[in-house]
């Protein structure tokens, strides 16, 4: 084989092997509109169980006390990480037994499930809100 007959297959070879690679994220990634309703704004308080600080979007699950006493995990997307770095959040701003009060927007399909557009603590502090975080990202 000579050098000019390898030079397409390195680049086919190369194109076959990065597919996965991409088309795993651009599947991953969707509207705000085609999961969450901004009509349904709601605000639950409790403990972090999990920060979850990968892409596409990061995501908070927090323990929540029901009315009845049972304890259910609620699932909150947040950002990119690194919209989050940016507007000076850290993985290490919440911890596993925080208490937070998440306000956001619900999913459409499940009631234990949002879209963060803040997360507060007990003295108020704001951790994650604001101008860069509360924007609705497509």
């Amino acid at each position: 084989m000579t050098n000019e007959n390898l030079l397409p297959a390195a680049v086919v070879a190369t194109a076959v092997l990065a597919l996965p690679l991409l088309s795993d994220g651009a599947g991953a990634h969707h509207s705000f509109a085609s999961e969450f309703d901004i009509n349904q704004p709601f605000e639950v308080t409790g403990a972090v169980r999990e920060l979850i600080w990968m892409n596409p979007h990061a995501r908070l699950h927090i323990d929540v006390e029901e009315a009845n006493g049972e304890i259910v995990t609620y699932d909150f997307e947040l950002l990119s990480p690194n919209i989050l770095t940016r507007d000076g959040w850290s993985r290490n701003d919440l911890q596993p037994g925080d208490p937070v009060t998440v306000t956001g927007h619900r999913a459409r399909d499940r009631a234990t499930v949002g879209r963060a557009t803040g997360v507060i603590r007990p003295n108020g502090e704001r951790v994650f809100g604001g101008a860069g975080s509360s924007a609705i990202e497509n």
